[in-house]
């Protein structure tokens, strides 16, 4: 075999391979979906995204009441208190959300938080919270907007679960009880640097 001849058919063999490797491995994703993972989210999407209007949200108190437009144009870290009283996770789940805004740094501005009660809750069992946490938000849903939030939550009814509102009103982003802020610092962070509003 001369040497012209042997150069070709390694240029053919590699030009086939080139065209067939792509549709194998496509075939073999296709075949076993769980070796590729499309999302680099780490909280759940909510689909399709729920739409509020600002009016479905109130003031639980005075400060609440003079300052919730400040919701408008921001993104909203929502803790869900959908039970009493609001214990130890509960406590938790908020002060996680306080740090989490801390730690946006240069966005800190553009990202407000709130509690939204879905149960009536005796102001004296927030009290410790309220003090070292004076900026935030407080709010009742009203029912309509309660029982979507309840269906949301219904897999782990709770009172630590975080919610991500766009600046819009869109309920976009849950996070399930015992959530890791910093896996939602890493959504925000990748939402806050696409965005175009808020």
């Amino acid at each position: 075999m001369n040497k012209p001849f042997k150069n070709n058919r390694n240029i053919i063999l590699i030009l086939f391979a080139i065209t067939i490797i792509p549709f194998l491995i496509a075939g073999y994703l296709a075949q076993h979906p769980e070796w590729f993972q499309p999302s680099t989210n780490r909280g759940e999407l909510i689909q399709p995204v729920i739409t509020t209007e600002r009016n479905e949200l109130e003031g639980w108190d005075t400060f609440s009441v003079e300052n919730i437009k400040e919701l408008n144009g921001r993104w909203v870290l929502l803790n869900i208190v959908s039970k009493k009283p609001c214990e130890r996770d509960c406590l938790d789940a908020i002060h996680k959300s306080r740090q989490l805004r801390l730690m946006m740094n240069k966005d800190l501005t553009r990202i407000r938080r709130a509690v939204v009660f879905l149960a009536d809750i005796d102001p004296e069992n927030l009290a410790s919270i309220w003090k070292e946490d004076e900026r935030i938000l407080r709010l009742k849903a009203k029912p309509e907007l309660a029982k979507t939030l309840r269906m949301l939550i219904q897999e782990a009814p709770g009172n630590d679960w975080l919610i991500l509102m766009d600046p819009l009103g869109n309920l976009m982003m849950k996070y399930r009880p015992g959530f890791d802020p910093y896996d939602v610092k890493k959504d925000l962070a990748k939402l806050l640097r696409i965005s175009q509003i808020g």
